[in-house]
């Protein structure tokens, strides 16, 4: 059995962190070495809005120790990503390069949802997951930079939210005050509690939650604090607040030394203290689960899956499209047409691969955009279209990178306009996310005309490619004449596009 070793590098706001697996298909994830650097990035990044030279240079040198790790466990592959502490830097280009040319290691900088939904794939991995979300759970990611809640109902994804709420975020909005000022805790909750309640009030009017799955720095000493006899890393919600709360108003060397910490100074563990705790409160959870993950594992799950050294059970496909759904929901577009729209665009995707030369991500691209094309109606009949494009944009939907959602948007905005022209969008889409744009917005127009009365009025819809012609095979026992002559309509670019024609053939049932 072939065994590959793997390292995950992860740059945070304030560590820096390499942890090496072994993977092998059939076998669980194995983690052999897990070494972390403490450099507070975000110091730069949150208050000047760039990364110095002498944080660069120190990242720089413990990047160079970490490739001789690597190199001593001889690596098969390593992947190396940065998260929201790069994303906000005016110079994350030239940190990128600098960071190339002395160590040899490439930095991707991860988008907020791609960030999110690799260190959840570290969770979701886990055989007890999809069992613990069928009863209602939030998945929350405390980090420096920011938190991220995912809302789960009967095991499908509701929302997933980010909250510009992160530790070393709180600690350099109360720098003023030293962490010595008089109830340094209760300043840090009066930052966060006005986001957590809108959140609340927002997401949760109808949400039960049973299960909170935490992911985040301490959270582990944290936990067996509040149960030292808990082997199960599952902890009551009461159980747990009861002991943060005996925390407040105690210094952080006093913490430290009941946690047992090495670190007795970091600014912190307050910060992640009230985070959990309040969150815990506002979710109004029964229990509290820390499964002892991180982005790092998720990293290397990612890896695993994407090389098919793993097949997992839970389907990550699904909790996109589950996201995309509950947001249609959320603007009143969610409807029988847009599940007929869905399905008629994937069944015309799928007799056209030889033709189109997509594949699987692509196609679920595709059901995104049927599902959302509507969205930006509760906002404008009259600018649907565009406010539909600003939704996709500015919304969280985990496991989508910024340039899915750029296609997505732009797929639903030129399933009504005219495709512009590649130059005119050069500064969003490079030319093969453009050529994808422009084969999906011609599929779904084409798959939108054929039910524009939005009454479903065909059955045992077939499709398939026949002498050039995209034949869409119906079975229906109403009048056709606005889909044959919509169909027309959108033919032309349909054609320019892949060189083919989409026809209707019609299979009269009479009752």
């Amino acid at each position: 059995m072939k065994i590959t070793t793997f390292a995950a590098v992860y740059i945070g706001s304030y560590e820096v962190s390499l942890k090496v697996f072994e993977l092998a298909a059939k076998k669980p994830v194995r983690k052999i070495d897990h070494v972390r650097a403490r450099i507070e990035l975000g110091k730069d990044s949150y208050q000047k809005g760039y990364i110095g030279y002498e944080l660069l240079e120190e990242l720089g040198n413990v990047l160079s120790e970490f490739k001789k790790i690597m190199e001593s466990y001889r690596v098969d592959a390593y992947e190396a990503y940065a998260g929201g502490v790069f994303r906000d830097v005016k110079n994350e280009l030239f940190v990128l390069d600098q960071l190339y040319i002395r160590t040899g290691i490439q930095v991707k900088v991860l988008s907020n949802s791609e960030h999110r939904f690799i260190g959840y794939k570290s969770v979701a991995f886990r055989e007890e997951f999809d069992e613990i979300t069928r009863h209602g759970a939030a998945v929350v990611d405390v980090g420096g930079d920011s938190l991220q809640v995912t809302l789960f109902a009967e095991g499908k994804v509701v929302t997933t939210q980010h909250i510009v709420l992160g530790t070393m975020r709180l600690r350099e909005k109360l720098a003023v005050l030293g962490n010595s000022a008089a109830h340094y805790e209760k300043q840090i909750e009066e930052l966060v509690n006005k986001d957590l309640e809108v959140f609340k009030s927002l997401y949760m009017k109808k949400q039960k939650i049973k299960t909170i799955i935490f992911m985040g720095g301490y959270i582990m000493e944290l936990m067996k604090k509040a149960d030292k006899k808990n082997e199960e890393k599952i902890v009551s919600a009461e159980k747990f607040v009861k002991a943060m709360r005996k925390f407040y108003r105690k210094s952080i060397e006093q913490i430290a030394g009941e946690l047992n910490l090495s670190n007795e100074n970091d600014p912190l563990l307050v910060p992640f203290i009230v985070l959990y705790t309040r969150l815990t409160e506002e979710l109004n959870a029964e229990e509290i689960w820390a499964p002892g993950v991180s982005v790092s594992d998720g990293i290397a799950y990612d890896y695993a899956q994407r090389h098919k050294l793993m097949i997992p059970s839970h389907d990550f496909d699904e909790d996109i499209l589950s996201a995309a759904k509950h947001l249609s929901k959320r603007y009143e577009s969610f409807s029988p047409h847009i599940d007929a729209l869905t399905q008629m665009s994937a069944l015309i995707f799928d007799s056209m691969k030889k033709q189109h030369g997509m594949g699987k991500r692509e196609r679920l691209l595709l059901q995104i955009a049927a599902i959302l094309h509507d969205c930006g109606k509760y906002v404008s009949l009259a600018h649907g279209p565009e406010c539909s494009y600003d939704i996709i944009k500015k919304s969280e939907i985990i496991g989508l990178s910024h340039l899915e959602r750029e296609i997505i948007a732009c797929t639903v905005l030129y399933n009504t306009y005219p495709l512009a022209d590649y130059e005119e969008l050069a500064d969003k889409l490079d030319k093969s996310a453009y050529m994808i744009v422009a084969k999906l917005s011609a599929i779904l127009r084409v798959a939108n005309a054929m039910d524009r009365s939005h009454k479903q009025k065909f059955k045992n819809v077939k499709a398939a490619i026949r002498n050039r012609q995209l034949v869409i095979t119906i079975e229906n026992q109403d009048d056709i004449i606005l889909e044959k002559g919509l169909l027309a309509e959108k033919a032309e670019y349909f054609e320019r596009v892949f060189g083919i024609k989409p026809v209707i053939h019609e299979k009269r049932v009479y009752s």
